[in-house]
């Protein structure tokens, strides 16, 4: 199923795409997408069931702004440097192991919202990722399989990062990555029966129309399994917490001097197969 939310900011209703391209109104019959929805088995039988007779309301989608596919978010752990390409343009070495940092979850936006560039900002970048939504309680995981079968789904995200903040302000990368409107998500949040390799998964970006990155999931250092499996070793992830899982190379940051940092203005367009696309218009914060 594809999952999302429609309408204004903070007044979203839950909604699907069916299997023919229609939205489908599902508020009549959950109150949101949510970690206790993506956790309730019983609530997403009552969906597909709905969706299979095709009797859920249509939504006249004209005009309607999507927001994020998840509400409520927990939190949103984030894992760095995960593909190779991305490492090498970078001039780093491959990490032994994952390296986590965190989003809050209030940089999340539509997929479609205004990012803004913030004050004081000279390097803010770009990063298209596969975000995996978390459907069971993962709390020291043993195995690969048992890690996904605790992931509800998946969906696309935008990594927005401020380099300087992040890399030449001392202290940790949170300063760099938490900024208002950092984390676009969505346009939907695609459950993980439709996804049944999450490792070979296209991801391409583009900034006012020249494609900057073009990436596999298959480059990944560390695979979404192990991701999940390695994170339950230190946190315990709950249904509706979200991890952004890395991005492939050709970041601003990786490119040659002058780098082609995002200013206001710029459009930026970003997609993974099979999980949607998503547009941003960026203006100063």
């Amino acid at each position: 199923m594809k999952l999302l939310r429609v309408g204004p900011a903070g007044a979203e209703r839950p909604a699907l795409l069916d299997a023919g391209g229609t939205l489908r109104d599902l508020s009549a019959l959950v109150a949101d997408v949510d970690g206790a929805l993506l956790a309730d088995d019983a609530a997403l039988d009552r969906i597909r069931s709905a969706a299979a007779s095709g009797d859920l309301p249509v939504l006249d989608d004209t005009g309607l702004r999507v927001g994020p596919p998840l509400a409520r978010i927990g939190k949103i752990v984030c894992i760095g440097l995960n593909y190779h390409d991305h490492a090498a343009e970078t001039g780093a070495e491959p990490p032994a192991e994952p390296v986590i940092f965190f989003k809050a979850a209030d940089t999340v936006v539509g997929p479609n919202d205004t990012v803004l560039v913030p004050r004081g900002s000279a390097k803010t970048d770009w990063e298209v990722e596969l975000a995996v939504v978390i459907g069971r309680t993962a709390r020291y995981i043993e195995s690969h399989e048992a890690a996904l079968a605790c992931v509800a789904g998946y969906a696309v995200a935008h990594d927005v990062s401020e380099r300087e903040f992040q890399i030449e302000r001392g202290g940790t990368w949170d300063k760099g990555k938490n900024c208002e409107t950092f984390n676009p998500l969505g346009p939907w949040l695609v459950t993980a029966d439709e996804i049944p390799d999450p490792q070979a998964l296209r991801l391409k970006l583009w900034v006012n129309g020249e494609l900057k990155q073009d990436g596999t999931t298959a480059e990944q250092i560390f695979s979404v399994a192990e991701v999940v499996r390695y994170v339950s070793q230190f946190m315990t992830l709950y249904p509706g917490d979200v991890i952004n899982t890395g991005t492939p190379a050709g970041v601003a940051m990786g490119r040659p001097d002058p780098k082609p940092y995002l200013r206001a203005g710029d459009v930026v367009e970003l997609e993974v197969e099979g999980l949607g696309r998503q547009r941003q218009v960026l203006k100063s914060a």
